[in-house]
């Protein structure tokens, strides 16, 4: 596997060796030891998760706070994604700032958002499939939602008329009213 460093440190694009030949194709989606070979990083994945978005839903920004707080690995397994983390570490010199990736089944590149990011995704496709590992269980009580749209992170995201989004993400949160990681 090939490790890309984002541009904001601890993020990373992840591409996986594609064997293809005219039957198909074959990847290891996931190896723990040469994950912690190529990123140097000892994390244990607890919970896999698998969405199913139509075309314009947007999902996010999403994060957990301590004591429940989540690493990412995301993957796309049909369509497209313009995948989005956001710093949300108050004393990281990159606080609020944000990095994208387009992921999709096409490319098979995977991100890696650790503990202190925000996530958030916008559909490419008619239909996408996205697969994500985590570090921790899935605890509402510790859940926290930023607004996608918040104009001092200024994400950039693709043309779209009107993004199709949950109750939730509708009531997500400023950065500037949100509680964030404090280290």
């Amino acid at each position: 596997m090939r490790v890309i460093p984002a541009a904001i440190p601890d993020v990373l694009i992840i591409e996986p060796e594609v064997f293809e030949d005219a039957r198909g194709f074959f990847y290891e989606s996931f190896n723990q030891s040469g994950f912690q070979e190529a990123t140097g990083l000892n994390v244990t994945f607890v919970q896999d998760n698998h969405s199913h978005s139509k075309e314009g839903v947007l999902r996010g920004l999403h994060y957990q706070l301590p004591p429940a707080a989540q690493g990412k690995l995301i993957r796309v397994v049909r369509g497209a994604i313009f995948d989005v983390a956001v710093d949300i570490r108050k004393s990281s010199p990159t606080f609020g700032k944000w990095i994208s990736e387009t992921l999709s089944a096409d490319n098979r590149r995977q991100l890696w958002v650790p503990e202190g990011f925000a996530h958030g995704f916008l559909t490419l496709d008619n239909f996408s499939e996205c697969i994500y590992k985590t570090t921790s269980y899935y605890a509402p009580e510790h859940e926290c939602c930023i607004a996608w749209n918040d104009p001092e992170i200024g994400i950039t995201w693709p043309d779209m008329s009107s993004p199709i989004l949950s109750t939730k993400d509708q009531r997500g949160l400023d950065l500037a009213q949100a509680r964030v990681f404090l280290e």
